[in-house]
């Protein structure tokens, strides 16, 4: 599995490349700002991009939904309950260019499946910093989106946001995962599941 992280500026959001080495096949999730800089990350890795993955729909997330999506010809999975922040056509203001209404290929829920070649991840559907918010799990990894960072959790002080609703989610949904699981956060640096059980000051209080 081959996984590119690309630190994306103003915000420091991570966009990711995720792809099967033996099909060619790869998705990206969340193409924050800055389509050029993912669109020749894609090229020069050769990879065929059949899905882009939106863990929520905040503008520093899908800053360059647009760019992306037309250069790869690729459909936009996102939740059904944060569907609304692409089609709206929402996403200007502080630095980030404002999206045209896009309509999603995937609506995604809980429990669903991204196949990307012959790698498998499950949507976890974990509302909390927005109502669509997910993570997607599996070989070994999560992408925790705007969820679980390193030490941290998402904000949850914005319209949609719920503190309990996301410290549930966090508990009940990714801390059961095995504590090996390399969790790769929408901002900063990758941790582990068993990392943030024992020192992620904000779930053990």
């Amino acid at each position: 599995m081959i996984i590119e992280k690309l630190e994306l500026m103003p915000f420091g959001t991570n966009c990711y490349i995720v792809g099967d080495e033996s099909t060619n096949e790869a998705m990206v999730i969340d193409p924050g700002i800055n389509g050029r800089e993912i669109i020749d990350k894609i090229n020069n890795l050769g990879m065929d991009i059949k899905l882009i993955v939106l863990t929520h729909g905040h503008p520093d997330h899908i800053g360059a939904l647009k760019e992306v999506a037309d250069a790869t010809e690729a459909p936009i999975a996102i939740h059904s309950e944060d569907a609304m922040y692409i089609e709206g056509g929402r996403g200007g203001g502080f630095g980030f260019p404002q999206q045209p209404p896009m309509k999603p290929g995937q609506l995604l829920k809980g429990g669903d499946s991204v196949d990307i070649g012959n790698l498998h991840f499950l949507v976890i559907h974990t509302p909390g910093h927005t109502q669509g918010g997910i993570c997607l799990y599996g070989e070994g990894v999560v992408f925790t989106g705007d969820t679980l960072f390193r030490f941290g959790i998402g904000r949850y002080d914005m319209p949609g946001g719920n503190g309990r609703q996301l410290l549930d989610n966090i508990a009940t949904k990714l801390m059961i995962l095995p504590e090996e699981t390399i969790a790769y956060p929408g901002h900063g640096p990758e941790t582990t599941i068993g990392t943030e059980k024992k020192a992620n000051p904000f779930l053990n209080m």
